[in-house]
Formats: structure tokens, C-alpha cells, sequence
């Protein structure tokens, strides 16, 4: 390779038992495979004192192949819902130390060479590992490198595992790679991998704690020149596929609720962009696309519901409570049974249904081309129109659609029911999440404002929906045996605290309603 090119690969992280079976997996139907082939490799990344390529996203390394060297330079390490992406230029040295001379893609050596400014590069860590690869191939002309790795990162003080499946697009779509992921025996548990291995590698010298945590929805990067209503849905189910994937592995290392919380955001908010976006996809794919999601999202639900029972309507009426009134044992009760209710939902999200999701959302966020409808001429032909619309001009179209729903019961909300007000939560829910998606193909002056008074009335119904969900305690408290009396005693007083409170917060409610009816609607500027 002389000149600097994209790699395209899909990282996964799985353990030794499941690297076995993808190294023996037959091919999946519609696909070739090759006889693998088995090397030990060597790797060492460089950097310097300072560390100046891995705060810009660059890797140096020098592997060893047999008796050859390989000095590889790659640009942008990051890794986003498993996809990586850098640009990368190889070349061979005839020693264990990089030779930039040898780096052939100018634009790419003077790029690095900025980045180290100078300065001398030493070695910082490497990975020693056993590779077996196998290439599958498809009859449209796929081809897919699959690299199964077993072995270590090494830094001069610490040593960690490593088991990884890549898959790397030689040619194809990048759709192909998760396409392929779901057929294979051995992916139904996989973990999209977070970080490349050189990011492994600076995690591990730093001594950076690695465990999954709860992640935000991420911004979507759109533009507003160049963005169409195509490549903007796109960019939406990447951000949607990355925060459901980082977060359920979350939920499965962690105990903090914003895990579980987040991945049900993630979720909805999958289904609001489906929602948003029907006209763009084919029927059938949308909607069962939305039915799993929406089942995943049920059995987050249980988990979820008990986490805002502990820590947001018994924990702040703790220091409220009379002496006699045990709700501090109400807390342990509904703990114990969270815990419990923890237990069995991480092994529902180790279910091979979860991964087939998510490998199906990736391959639909990544295909080149989408299916359609059967359709006449001249519906085709408006398909096509729209899909290449301006992403501006179709998220003015979409966000006065979601505002409307709102809007129609917002003009009844002195007569809403209970239900009615669990309606208008979640159409409020789906015009955020519409507002968050477009956000950045509007100028943020205009949005701030709106989307501040959204969040905040949000926020409020929100709350008004934990007061009404908060009678499961009293269920609760009577099924513990020899508590019962006492823990419904418990369960009352929280209760009447939250519905006393929520009197007035409903009242807010309707003043922030106000507020956002009255705001200027800055998609119609």
C-alpha cells in the first residue's frame, strides 16, 4: 500500500469460548469462505513524551509479520457503534522503528509530522497476539476479511487480554460487514468494541479505569449545505445504534440507573426517527424494526420504573418522614427487589435477539442502497425526490408535523385526563427528540430558547408520570410477608407526598405550556 487509504472495519469484542467457534463457523448461507490461515503478530505503537498523536486521534506502529516489519500510520482511531474508520498507510521498515521517510502519502506524513512537531517517538506499548483470518466472499462481489485475535496488550508495567473479531471491508458496502455479523455462529454475544487497540493500548499505560459507563445521546453532526433527508436519517440511526449499544453494555457491567435509563432513550429515540422518517423506508423493514425496539424497551421497563421508585420518590421523602413510618425499609424492600429484577434482565440482553438489532439497525444505518415498496413510476420518482431533499427542508416539514400533535392536545390541557397527559408526554418526547436530531441544521440562537422551555416542561410531565407510576408500591408493600401493614403505611405517606407536590407542579406544567405555545417555532424561520 504507497498511498494513505480508508480502512473500514467493524470491531467486536467476544470471549475466547466464542473466537473458537468463529474460527470453525461455517460460512452463513449465501456466502464462501476461505480455509483460514494463522500467524503470530507483534505489534508496537510509538508516540511521543507527551503523547501527541494519541490526543489527536493518531496511532504509529510497527508490526512484525514473520521476519518482515510493518510500519502502519493511521488518522481518526476513534471507534463509534463498533464502525472505524481511519485512514491509514502502510509501509515495510527493516527494523522495529518507524521510518517516516517511508510514509508515501504526503498529504498524511506532513500531517503527522505536525502532529509530533519535532519531537522524538519512543515506544509506549504493544500487543502480542495469535491472528486467524478467513475471507468471505459473496455472489454480489462482498468481501470481507474477518481477523480473529487471541492475546495481550503490554505496557512496561501492565498486561491485559485481548479477544477481538474484526471484520474489514475489502469490497462491498459497509452495510455488508454487519449483514455478516449477524449470519456468523459466534456474534450473538459480541460487544461492538469502544476502542481501537491502540486506544486500548494509551488506556491501559494511563491506567484508565475501562469499565462501561452510561452514555448521552450524542449530538448528530449534520450540515446544512451538504446534508439530504437521506444521508441525515442515516447519521440518526448511527447515533441511535451507538448510544442502545454502549449503554446495554453498561447495564450489564454497572449498577448505576442511568444505564438502563439512557438505553431506553436510546430506543425511543430509534423509534421517534423511524416514526419521523416513514415516508423514507419501506413499511415492513420499519415497522419491524420498531416492534423489536419497542419490545427491547418493554423489558427495560420493569428495571427502570423500580430505579425511579428508590432514587426519585422514596429517597426524597426520606427526611420527611415521621419516626414510625418505615419508609426507610420500603427503600430496602423495593432495592432487594430491583436487584433481583437486574439480575434477570442482563441476561436477557446477552439474548442473541438483542445483537440481531443491532447488527440489523447498523446494516440499514450503512447500506448503500435502500429497498423499497413495490411502487408505480411515479410514486418511485417522488421517493427518490424526497430522499434527496434538503435535510433542512425535511426537518421543517417534520418538526411542524410533531409540533402539531402536541399542539392539538395542548389546546385541551385544563381538561386532560390522566391518560391524555401520559399522550401528550410522550408526543412532547418525540418532538425533543426531532428538535435534538435536526438541531444543527438550524442556527443555535434560534433553538436554545425553544428547546430549553421544551426539556423543562418535559422534565415536569415527566415527573407528573413517576407520581402516577409510583401506586406500584403499594403492591409491593403488601406482598412482603410480616411487613405488609407497615410498609403499605410507608407506601401511603410517599404517595400523598408526591401527589400533594404534583399539584403544583402541574400547575407549572400548564405555565411552561404556555410559554412554549407563545415561543417563537424556529424551523418556520
Amino acid at each position: 500500500m504507497t498511498q494513505g487509504t480508508r480502512e473500514i472495519e467493524l470491531k467486536l469484542e467476544v470471549d475466547a469460548d466464542a473466537l473458537e467457534e468463529l474460527k470453525a463457523a461455517p460460512a452463513p448461507l449465501g456466502y464462501t469462505v476461505d480455509p483460514p490461515r494463522t500467524q503470530d503478530l507483534r505489534s508496537i505503537y510509538f508516540d511521543t513524551a507527551d503523547l501527541d498523536l494519541y490526543r489527536a486521534k493518531w496511532s504509529l506502529r510497527v508490526r512484525q509479520v514473520g521476519a518482515d516489519w510493518i510500519q502502519t500510520v493511521k488518522s481518526g482511531t476513534s471507534v463509534s457503534g463498533g464502525l472505524s474508520m481511519p485512514k491509514e498507510q502502510e509501509a515495510a521498515v527493516s527494523a522495529p522503528a518507524p521510518d517516516l521517510t517511508r510514509i508515501n502519502d504526503r498529504t498524511l506524513q506532513k500531517a503527522l509530522w505536525k502532529q509530533i512537531d519535532g519531537k522524538q517517538v519512543d515506544p509506549v506499548f504493544e500487543t502480542r497476539m495469535q491472528r486467524t483470518t478467513r475471507i468471505f466472499r459473496t455472489e454480489e462481489g462482498a468481501e470481507i476479511e474477518m481477523a480473529l485475535d487471541a492475546g495481550e496488550v503490554r505496557t512496561r508495567t501492565r498486561t491485559q487480554p485481548l479477544f477481538e473479531a474484526e471484520l474489514e471491508l475489502k469490497r462491498g458496502q459497509v452495510g455488508d460487514l454487519f449483514a455478516l455479523a449477524s449470519a456468523l455462529n459466534g456474534t450473538s454475544i459480541a460487544r461492538f468494541s469502544a476502542l481501537s487497540k491502540a486506544q486500548r493500548g494509551y488506556a491501559l499505560m494511563r491506567g484508565d479505569d475501562m469499565t462501561c459507563r452510561p452514555v448521552g445521546a450524542g449530538r448528530v453532526e449534520l450540515s446544512r449545505k451538504t446534508d439530504t433527508a437521506e444521508s441525515a436519517l442515516r447519521a440518526i440511526l448511527r447515533s441511535c445504534l451507538a448510544q442502545i449499544a454502549a449503554n446495554r453494555d453498561a447495564t450489564l457491567e454497572v449498577d448505576d440507573p442511568e444505564a438502563v435509563h439512557q438505553m431506553r432513550i436510546g430506543l425511543r429515540r430509534l423509534r421517534s426517527a423511524l416514526k419521523v422518517h416513514r415516508d423514507l423506508l419501506p413499511i415492513a423493514l420499519r415497522e419491524n424494526l420498531d416492534e423489536r425496539a419497542k419490545v427491547l424497551a418493554l423489558r427495560l421497563g420493569d428495571l427502570r420504573d423500580l430505579d425511579v421508585l428508590v432514587d426519585e420518590i422514596i429517597a426524597p421523602v426520606l427526611d420527611q418522614v415521621p419516626a414510625d413510618v418505615a419508609a426507610t425499609r420500603l427503600a430496602e424492600v423495593v432495592g432487594a427487589r430491583r436487584q433481583s429484577v437486574r439480575k434477570a434482565l442482563r441476561t436477557e440482553l446477552r439474548a442473541p435477539e438483542v445483537n440481531h438489532l443491532l447488527f440489523d439497525l447498523g446494516s440499514l444505518a450503512e447500506a448503500e442502497t435502500w429497498p423499497c415498496d413495490p411502487m408505480d413510476t411515479d410514486a418511485a420518482a417522488a421517493l427518490r425526490e424526497t430522499l434527496a431533499m434538503p435535510a433542512r427542508d425535511y426537518a421543517r416539514r417534520a418538526l411542524e408535523k410533531r409540533w402539531k400533535a402536541v399542539a392539538r392536545l395542548g389546546e385541551r390541557i385544563d381538561e386532560l385526563t390522566l391518560e391524555e397527559r401520559h399522550d401528550m408526554r410522550k408526543q412532547l418526547k418525540k418532538l425533543r427528540y426531532a428538535v435534538e436530531f435536526f438541531q444543527p441544521l438550524f442556527p443555535a440562537k434560534h433553538c436554545a430558547p425553544f428547546i430549553a422551555t421544551l426539556k423543562t416542561l418535559q422534565d415536569v410531565f415527566g415527573y407528573l408520570n413517576d407520581v402516577v407510576m409510583a401506586a406500584k408500591l403499594a403492591p409491593i408493600a403488601r406482598d412482603k410477608r410480616g411487613e405488609g401493614a407497615k410498609l403499605s403505611l410507608a407506601a401511603g405517606f410517599v404517595m400523598g407526598w408526591h401527589e400533594y407536590r404534583a399539584e403544583s407542579e402541574w400547575a407549572k406544567a400548564r405555565a411552561l405550556w404556555d410559554k412554549s405555545r407563545r415561543s417563537r417555532k424556529f424551523w418556520r424561520s
